[in-house]
């Protein structure tokens, strides 16, 4: 025995028996019951989520201050979530982990109180955020405190909106008040067969409506993500997620006055799309499917979609163009024709919020013959919400690149960012059919006399329903006048569409000063 070596400090081994039971959370047994569960715990997330060695945690000693109803037996490490900063890619975010093996990840004040903290962290440093939720909810035992920790959390939320990107993964579940967080942020990834989110489970709906359903079918992923439209990504288990929030954060900038990252793919800018000539089909009724489109213009194998399977008339999501990260947003000929619907609406608008909030210079493909008929619709306030998409272009200040690639009538001409909406740009191909409706509506309408003394009614409408279509149908009228700023082959439309965001890219708009707009929600 070597009698030389240094007496261990008392006060450093008890800082390291501390440290152990804090990282051993809820313990072994709890821990394995997550693994059973396809779930990760709170620490192994993180680690997951950040680069290697990258993590410092913040606020590891806090435990909570209740003692009433069995609080004061309850061993709770770090409160039942860890908080802290890392690294992604080398840039820096906060991150908190609800700990579902410490009091179900409920949340309790001072649970809610290091949540806030990297909050107000985040927002001073200008750095994303990211929640990765598995709580049962508030804490009970801790009542109304713990509900005015979710209240500061709210507030943060709206806070930060617009000004860091806020990403949320539901891996566990969300329910109540626990909703609203996320609800709140820019980005919500859920995770299929663990992740849920509801305001009430399916035994309040059962004892007050009496319908049945299970939780999975109430709030699971793939519910939250086709028929209600909250979440925007869902995966198939908590890896997956993790590589997901990455791989947005790789489209993102820091915050609202950064640029994004700028990544070469060593795709060429003049890349010729040999298909795109092909893809418009010669009969204007008939459809195709504008990913295929999206997929030549962007840099190849960018394209990331968001709320895939929700309003899918509508398609939106990140890409790059010439490396640089892009906003793209584009009808869909193959559901509904392409037309905007009320879903649709908020879907676009939504996300043409958030690409002006941070810097992402937006694409447009136009091919919708309008806004979806019917009385579902009407009663619904489809002109309500179709104002969104209006509202939300014209308030947007990014570069704005603007490609009609068939179909461009009326209304929904104007909601898809056009010129006098906003567009800085506007390009269209030679199938472009620019007007107030459609030829067979139009023909109807101007000629409705003409047709019903003609000796063949049908032959006669189909006759002004051609010569309509031969002077209206197609973007010259429209360049002629200056709403159209070229008519160009679409085999070269990549190479269009980057010059003119190199071209934009130190553009410069204000708007006049006001608190805030009062958007048509």
């Amino acid at each position: 025995m070597d009698n030389n070596l240094p007496t261990p400090n008392p006060k450093i081994l008890e800082l390291h028996r501390r440290l152990e039971r804090i990282h051993a959370m809820g313990g072994t047994d709890r821990v394995e019951r997550q693994h059973r569960q396809n779930k990760l715990s709170a620490r192994e997330r993180i680690a997951q989520l950040v680069d290697p060695d990258s993590f410092e945690e913040i606020g590891a000693h806090i435990e909570s201050r209740a003692t009433q109803l069995g609080m004061d037996k309850a061993v709770a490490p770090a409160d039942g979530v860890v908080t802290g900063v890392g690294r992604i890619d080398g840039r820096v975010v906060y991150v908190f982990a609800q700990d579902f093996t410490v009091l179900g990840g409920s949340l309790g004040e001072m649970h809610a109180a290091k949540i806030q903290r990297i909050q107000d962290l985040a927002l001073k440093s200008g750095v994303p955020i990211i929640g990765l939720n598995d709580s049962g909810g508030a804490r009970i035992q801790e009542g109304v405190d713990a509900l005015n920790g979710y209240g500061e959390i709210f507030k943060r939320n709206t806070w930060a909106s617009g000004v860091i990107p806020q990403i949320t993964v539901i891996m566990g579940p969300s329910a109540g008040g626990a909703v609203y967080s996320p609800a709140l942020t820019d980005l919500i990834i859920m995770v299929r067969g663990t992740g849920q989110m509801f305001i009430t489970g399916p035994d309040v709906i059962k004892s007050v409506t009496g319908e049945s359903v299970d939780q999975d079918a109430l709030g699971g992923a793939d519910s939250q993500l086709r028929k209600s439209g909250v979440a925007h990504l869902a995966c198939a288990d908590d890896r997956e997620a993790l590589v997901s929030v990455r791989r947005l954060l790789s489209y993102l900038p820091a915050n609202h006055v950064d640029e994004p990252p700028v990544l070469d793919s060593g795709d060429p800018h003049d890349r010729i799309g040999w298909s795109l000539a092909r893809i418009i089909p010669e009969d204007s009724a008939k459809p195709y499917d504008v990913k295929e489109v999206i997929e030549t213009l962007v840099d190849t194998g960018t394209f990331f979609e968001l709320q895939a399977g929700y309003a899918d008339n509508v398609v939106i999501g990140l890409g790059r163009m010439g490396g640089r990260s892009v906003g793209i947003v584009a009808n869909q000929p193959r559901v509904l024709a392409g037309t905007l619907d009320i879903n649709a609406s908020d879907k676009l608008a939504r996300f043409v919020r958030f690409c002006d909030a941070f810097n992402l210079a937006m694409v447009t493909l136009v091919d919708t013959p309008g806004y979806l008929p019917g009385t579902q619709q009407e009663f619904g306030g489809i002109i309500r919400h179709g104002a969104k998409v209006l509202y939300a272009y014209a308030e947007a200040v990014v570069p704005k690149v603007t490609v009609i690639l068939r179909k461009a009538y009326g209304g929904a001409y104007l909601a898809m960012c056009s010129r006098s909406v906003g567009a800085d740009w506007v390009l269209a191909w030679p199938s472009a059919e620019i007007a107030v409706m459609g030829p067979e509506g139009a023909a109807k309408i101007i000629f409705r006399d003409a047709i019903g003394k003609a000796e063949n009614p049908d032959e006669e409408r189909q006759r002004r329903t051609e010569d309509y279509r031969q002077r209206f149908a197609h973007p010259y009228v429209a360049a002629a006048h200056g709403h159209v700023d070229a008519v160009i082959d679409p085999e070269h439309t990549r190479h269009h569409v980057i010059r003119a965001l190199m071209a934009l890219y130190n553009k410069r708009e204000d708007r006049p000063s006001r608190r805030h707009g009062n958007i048509p929600l």
